[in-house]
């Protein structure tokens, strides 16, 4: 025992306890505190990419349910945001109904897709590559789908009229939509965690790691798995109506297109697919790094270059932190604390 620690004792003091960093909730909330209050400092450009980094960590927190804790790898929920962006705009357009409602209808159709695709993967046993091809294929089939139907705007695609109206999603400042990106991250980081603390999220843990011990045990595998995808699909679906109304146009190449189910699985790979911070902070590190790179290489015109960005990031991160930024950053402060 060091000298002044067995002095302390002697004396009748207690030893001197090393600093603790503050709970985990306390630094949540003050993270969010900042980033409430971070658009009055920012400027319009900052702002917008404020609001794609959130955006994106809640796609990427919604696909984290299903293809982080469950363990079933979907590359096909650009389908989800599609059709839930497609749907509230046409109820918009044809009855007036509001995006704000139009966005749960949008989800609930989402959620019967998503249903369908896991039944058809789930109850025939489709693994791995096999499920993978199986959201592709769903998700082609929507995008060449859409791309026929007139009354969908065809290939070209719907236009939404700017309106400024907050009733149709509309607003004149975009740091509304900054708030409205946030509370959607917020949410579905909340609901992930909720289901992380139920014997949900720890069958779907289990599952993950070995689905044949888990129906040896009695779980009914395919129950749990048919949940996961509903709720990310609803979600990603609810997603799609603030995608649409925000960048006010929907093209079916730019909505059900394997890209965009690429940026949505990339951020929880990064940051760590089954864990609750691993999508944002995935976010975080990809959405600037996607823009910063869009403008340097796009102004030399090598447009796409920030795709190979992105390629050597994961290879990167496939290599040397296989199991994501998060889980690697939680053991470095464990270290730290021991």
């Amino acid at each position: 025992m060091p000298n002044g620690a067995g002095s302390r004792l002697v004396s009748g003091h207690p030893p001197i306890a090393p600093a603790s960093r503050p709970p985990l909730q306390w630094l949540a909330l003050a993270a969010v505190l900042v980033l409430l209050a971070l658009p009055a400092v920012l400027t319009s450009y900052a702002v917008t990419v404020f609001i794609l980094i959130f955006f994106y960590a809640f796609l990427g927190q919604a696909w984290n349910v299903v293809g982080g804790y469950a363990g079933q790898l979907s590359v096909g929920h650009a389908a989800f945001v599609g059709v839930g962006g497609y749907t509230a705009a046409m109820l918009s357009s044809e009855l007036h109904l509001t995006p704000w409602l139009g966005m749960l209808v949008g989800g609930a159709l989402a959620a019967v897709l998503g249903a369908v695709i896991g039944y058809l993967g789930f109850r025939f046993g489709l693994r791995g590559f096999y499920f993978v091809l199986l959201t592709v294929a769903f998700a082609e089939v929507c995008r060449i789908l859409v791309s026929n139907i007139d009354a969908l705007g065809g290939a070209i695609g719907l236009y939404i009229t700017f309106t400024g109206d907050p009733r149709q999603f509309q607003f004149q400042d975009s740091r509304v939509y900054y708030y409205v990106a946030l509370a959607l991250m917020l949410l579905a980081t909340g609901v992930v965690a909720l289901l992380e603390r139920r014997r949900f999220g720890i069958y779907l843990g289990a599952i993950r790691e070995d689905e044949g011990a888990c129906e040896a045990l009695g779980v009914d595998t395919f129950k749990y798995k048919m949940l996961a995808m509903i709720v990310s699909s609803f979600l990603t679906g609810v997603g799609g109506t603030f995608y649409a109304f925000y960048l006010f146009s929907l093209q079916p190449n730019s909505m059900f297109g394997i890209p965009l189910s690429v940026e949505i699985i990339i951020r929880p790979i990064v940051g760590g697919a089954g864990t609750l911070l691993g999508p944002i902070l995935g976010s975080f590190i990809l959405t600037p790094l996607g823009e910063l790179s869009r403008l340097s290489l796009g102004h030399g015109g090598y447009h796409g270059l920030h795709l190979v960005a992105y390629g050597v990031l994961l290879v990167a991160v496939v290599l040397f932190l296989p199991q994501g930024a998060y889980p690697y950053l939680a053991r470095v402060l464990r270290r730290r604390d021991a």
